[in-house]
């Protein structure tokens, strides 16, 4: 097929990005011909809460990459729906993830359609956001209706679309036949080979004798680094030489988490690090890491979970969108409740049980689920009906 994939590229960063790249690969390795259309203009920089939108790391030379989508301006919208459905794809992909992007792609996928061969199928992060507003209600039918049908990254994300099209219909049950897969979110595997924890602790300047949890990505209210504070100060006293690793950049105040840290007797078991970790550093921080925490408060899926399959690392997740469907409970890690005591009793049980070489071995097995050629799969499947 010739593929189109709308949404986010070099040179922006971050997981979405990474995202795009690593299935224009595994398309292009099954014989497709593919290009990524990403933004000139993504976010205005007073919506974006972070320091930096781009990416240091050099533009990749294995991919076709056009910045042609200025997220902000409708007439842009309209010539680049103009030139695909001139380019005329057998397949536009539209990279979802917030409702600031429905505008643009639903005109673009209304456009594009025209051509009578060009099929829209989208590629859903987060059908409601994290942080939902009154856009979601706005814009996000406007989308819906746009496309052929849709790949969900979680079953969550799936009812989350069959919601919007009830409202739409005013009906209790959606009205139209359009197909909806789920497929997990694969592992990304380009981030290197596994350090060992001594390796990993002398790159990151930290003891190997100390026990660690990470808490990776960035600092946003709902992923719940504050429930995870509480939680360590609940057994900090247990577990003597545990250490907790922040390592992501704070798109909200760092100041109130310094001082829960401080408030709980955390100041010397917590090491901060407030900055974009780039790819090339991951395998750092995993290396040192016995058990990744994801205590969010709400979730659809998390890419920080494919990560720690790629470097066979248990997990504790909260039991919110589908994070539980990925992590097996007492099998691989943890999915407890969104609440401090309960993430307070499973770190207990980990450290104290010695759960890692069971929880790894399992991981071992498990990740073989999670190829990238499944979620092409998925795409394949739709196209068919």
């Amino acid at each position: 097929m010739k593929i189109v994939i709308l949404g986010t590229s070099w040179p922006y960063r971050g997981g979405l990005a990474t995202f795009n790249e690593r299935l224009a690969r595994q398309f292009v390795a099954e014989g497709h011909e593919v290009e990524i259309w990403t933004f000139t203009l993504q976010y205005p920089s007073f919506l974006f809460p972070g320091k930096t939108q781009y990416t240091a790391e050099p533009a990749p030379d294995d991919l076709v990459i056009r910045r042609e989508l200025n997220s902000c301006n409708p007439f842009n919208w309209l010539r680049v729906g103009k030139a695909i459905r001139k380019a005329a794809p057998d397949l536009l992909i539209c990279c979802y993830w917030m409702s600031f992007f429905a505008p643009s792609y639903g005109l673009i996928s209304r456009m594009a359609r025209k051509n009578g061969k060009t099929k829209c199928i989208a590629l859903v992060h987060n059908m409601i956001p994290h942080e939902p507003t009154i856009l979601d209600k706005l814009f996000a039918p406007y989308f819906v209706k746009s496309q052929d049908g849709f790949v969900a990254l979680s079953d969550s994300v799936v009812k989350d679309i069959d919601n919007i099209e009830r409202k739409i219909s005013n009906l209790k049950c959606p009205i139209s036949n359009k197909p909806k897969v789920s497929s997990p979110h694969p592992i990304y595997d380009h981030y290197g080979e596994r350090m060992t924890k001594e390796e990993a602790c002398q790159a990151l300047n930290i003891d190997p004798g100390k026990s660690y949890m990470l808490f990776f990505g960035l600092v946003r209210a709902y992923k719940g680094l504050d429930l995870l504070l509480d939680a360590f100060a609940f057994i900090k006293d247990q577990l003597p030489d545990l250490q907790l690793i922040i390592a992501g950049e704070f798109y909200e105040h760092e100041d109130k988490y310094r001082t829960q840290i401080a408030a709980n007797g955390l100041t010397e078991r917590v090491i901060l690090r407030n900055e974009f970790i780039p790819d090339g550093d991951l395998r750092k921080y995993f290396g040192a890491a016995d058990l990744i925490v994801q205590p969010y408060k709400t979730a659809t899926q998390s890419g920080v979970t494919q990560v720690a399959f790629h470097f066979e690392k248990p997990m504790l997740v909260t039991n919110v969108g589908g994070l539980g469907e990925i992590v097996h409970d007492h099998q691989m890690g943890y999915a407890c409740e969104p609440n401090a005591q309960a993430i307070a009793t499973d770190i207990l049980d980990y450290y104290t049980q010695h759960r890692q070489a069971a929880y790894t071995a399992y991981l071992q097995k498990e990740k073989t689920k999670y190829a990238w050629s499944k979620m092409t799969c998925a795409f394949t499947k739709i196209m068919k009906q």
